[in-house]
């Protein structure tokens, strides 16, 4: 709930408000949620504290054509301390190397600077922009297509965990 209320401020999620009971039950139901083929959601976890500071996942993959989409949010007092970019390493590796998907792609608001600054330092690719594609706050929003292909991951990172 609080990474919702953090990322509905910013404008980087849109969704209709919802009460804690809602959150409790959609967390429960999360929790017993039977896995979608490669569509997941994990905690990011501080390795110091074991505090959850974030969470990322995979919600759209077709497996077939080889792409696959995914989302990242961090707690406001937790952004701009390697998290982000050590969570998403993870998954590009895990998805790349062991389930073998040829593309990653993130949808990212326009306005987002710092995730947009995370995406290029970690190699993805501005791919397109979908203009004013969202309506929030009383306006229109661009949205940029942001990707990477998994020989260009292998280029930059390494592919097996140290």
């Amino acid at each position: 709930m609080r990474f919702a209320v953090d990322e509905e401020r910013l404008g980087d999620v849109l969704q209709p408000p919802r009460s804690a009971e809602a959150f409790r039950a959609w967390t429960k139901e999360q929790a017993a949620a039977k896995p979608d083929g490669d569509c997941f959601g994990l905690a990011i976890e501080a390795v110091e504290t074991g505090e959850t500071v974030g969470a990322i996942g995979s919600h759209s993959a077709d497996p077939c054509a080889g792409w696959f989409e995914y989302g990242i949010t961090m707690g406001a007092g937790h952004r701009r301390k390697g998290y982000a970019a050590e969570a998403v390493v993870m998954l590009l590796r895990f998805m790349f190397a062991e389930r073998r998907y040829h593309k990653c792609q993130a949808q990212i608001f326009a306005h987002n600077e710092a995730s947009l600054v995370l995406h290029r330092r970690l190699g993805f690719v501005e791919e397109g922009r979908l203009r004013e594609h969202v309506f929030f706050a009383g306006q229109h929003h661009d949205v940029v297509m942001m990707g990477m292909l998994a020989d260009e991951f292998a280029r930059l990172h390494s592919t097996s965990e140290r």
